[in-house]
C-alpha cells in the first residue's frame, strides 16, 4: 500500500453528500462510488455484474427511468449525461462494503471503509436525536389539532359576526306602517 493510499484525505462531507435516499433507503450511486474508488464507473458496474451473486436487492438496485428523472429534477444531479448514458445502479451501506469485496485494490478497501464510518455516524446521530424527532413529531401534530381548532373558533366567530350584523340590519331599517308622534314628557 502506498503512502498516498494509506492517507486518503476526503471530508466527511463530500461523502456526505452523495448519500441520496431512495425508496426509504440510503443509497449511494454507482458513478459517485467510481468517483472514490478512482474507477471507471463501467468498470465498476462490469465487476458487478460479474459478481452478481453478492448483491441481493437490499444491498444494490437498479433505478427506475422515473426516480432518475426526479433526482434530476430536484438538482441531486445535474442530468442523465452525468450518469453515463444508462440507469444508474445504487448501493445500500451493505451494498458499499460489499463493493470493496468486489473491486480489488486497497483504495477500494480504504474508501469503503470512510463511507461505511460516514453512514455509522449518520446512524448514531439519528439514534442520539432520536427523542428531539419524536418531540417535534408530537409538537407537530398538536399544531395540526391546534389548527383545526382555531379554524372552527374563527368560523364561529364570522357566523356570530353576521348574526349581529343581521340584528343590527333589523333594528335600523325602516319602519313601515301607522307613525306616531312620540310625546315629549
Amino acid at each position: 500500500m502506498s503512502k498516498l493510499e494509506k492517507n486518503i484525505v476526503i471530508p466527511q462531507e463530500i461523502i456526505l453528500n452523495k448519500i441520496f435516499e431512495i425508496r426509504g433507503q440510503k443509497v449511494m450511486l454507482d458513478r459517485d462510488l467510481a468517483e472514490l474508488y478512482d474507477v471507471k464507473a463501467i468498470r465498476l458496474r462490469e465487476q458487478v455484474k460479474r459478481n452478481i451473486e453478492k448483491f441481493p436487492k437490499h444491498f444494490m438496485f437498479q433505478l427506475t427511468e422515473k426516480e432518475t428523472d426526479n433526482m434530476v429534477s430536484q438538482n441531486a444531479i445535474p442530468s442523465k449525461q452525468h450518469l453515463g448514458g444508462s440507469l444508474p445502479y445504487v448501493f445500500t451501506e451493505h451494498g458499499v462494503l460489499q463493493l470493496a469485496n468486489v473491486l480489488s485494490g486497497d483504495r477500494a478497501t480504504q474508501m469503503s471503509i470512510k463511507i461505511i464510518e460516514v453512514f455509522v455516524k449518520m446512524r448514531e446521530i439519528l439514534l442520539t436525536h432520536k427523542d428531539v424527532l419524536m418531540e417535534l413529531e408530537t409538537i407537530k401534530q398538536k399544531t395540526v389539532s391546534n389548527s383545526n381548532d382555531i379554524e372552527l373558533i374563527f368560523k364561529y366567530l364570522k357566523q356570530f359576526e353576521q348574526a349581529k350584523q343581521q340584528e343590527l340590519e333589523y333594528q335600523n331599517r325602516e319602519k313601515i306602517g301607522f307613525k306616531t308622534k312620540k310625546k315629549d314628557n
